[in-house]
Parts: structure tokens; C-alpha cells; sequence
């Protein structure tokens, strides 16, 4: 059977619509825009806010300890963390080991994120009311779960 003959079976209809990566980033993008609506007067996005709480309750790390907790590659945080270096929000500074980056919060960036948390808990207020309390608890848990798959490469690498 060709990709198009199974692509027009009503099975495929059923297979995206149970995909995982598929709606986790259909759900993703959804909560991202509730907290980016919320989050628009201070000038900063979800993703950015969540980064810098992550920053300011490590108080100091290196980018390899930022990426495994924010489940991320070095590029993508990398990437990231330029535009709030660019803004004044984090700092990164050679460590004692000169090959290692080590990122902290400056005072501009603890600013902004105390102007931030006020909207970022309206936005999970509002997500929790629309969820209802115990099913928003039991999507944290499961996407705590979820967040601590590894990829395939990383297990194969594991169980050697």
C-alpha cells in the first residue's frame, strides 16, 4: 500500500488523532498562549519567564545543568538565553573551569520576573479554574512523567 492509500484510511484519521507529539504540542501551544496573553504588558513571553524562575531558584548554573532541568538542548537554550543576556536579564560568565558557562539573574532580570510573577499566577489561576483543581493536578503529574522520558538514543545508551 502506497503513503497515500494509507494516508486516505480512516485508521490514519484515528492515528494522528491519538499522536502524543502531536497534542502535547497542540497543548503546548495552547498554554503557551494563555501565559503569553497574561504575561504581554511586562514584554516578556512564558517561555522567557519560566527560564529566568528556573535561573533565579538555581541562583548559579552552567548551561548543561540549565538544559537537563529544562529538558532542552544546548542550542535551543543557548538561543534562548542571548535575548535575555541582550535585555539585561541574565549574566553569563566564564566559570572557574574557563570552558564552562555559568548563567545567574542579574538585578534587572529580578526585576522583571518580580513583575512578571503577579501575571504568571493570574495565568495559572486561570488555567486551574478552566481545568478544574484535580484535573489540573493530574495533568502536572503526568507531564512530570512525561518530562522524565529520555530520548530513544539516550536509553539505548543507558541499558549498554
Amino acid at each position: 500500500m502506497s503513503i497515500k492509500e494509507e494516508l486516505a484510511l480512516p485508521s490514519y484519521r484515528e492515528t494522528v488523532a491519538s499522536c502524543t507529539c502531536l497534542n502535547l504540542r497542540k497543548a503546548n501551544r495552547a498554554i503557551s498562549h494563555v501565559y503569553d496573553e497574561f504575561l504581554q504588558p511586562t514584554g516578556l513571553r512564558g517561555t522567557q519567564v519560566s527560564l529566568l524562575m528556573t535561573v533565579a531558584r538555581e541562583e548559579t548554573s552552567t548551561m548543561t545543568q540549565l538544559a537537563d532541568l529544562l529538558v532542552t538542548d544546548l542550542t535551543t537554550l543557548s538561543r534562548n538565553l542571548k535575548v535575555l543576556e541582550r535585555d539585561g536579564l541574565v549574566k553569563a560568565a566564564p566559570g572557574q573551569d574557563r570552558r564552562v558557562r555559568e548563567i545567574t539573574l542579574t538585578a534587572e532580570g529580578r526585576a522583571a520576573l518580580e513583575r512578571a510573577l503577579p501575571l504568571w499566577r493570574q495565568a495559572q489561576a486561570y488555567i486551574k479554574e478552566h481545568l478544574g483543581l484535580e484535573q489540573w493536578r493530574g495533568l502536572i503529574s503526568h507531564l512530570v512523567q512525561v518530562a522524565e522520558l529520555t530520548s530513544p538514543s539516550r536509553a539505548n545508551a543507558a541499558t549498554r
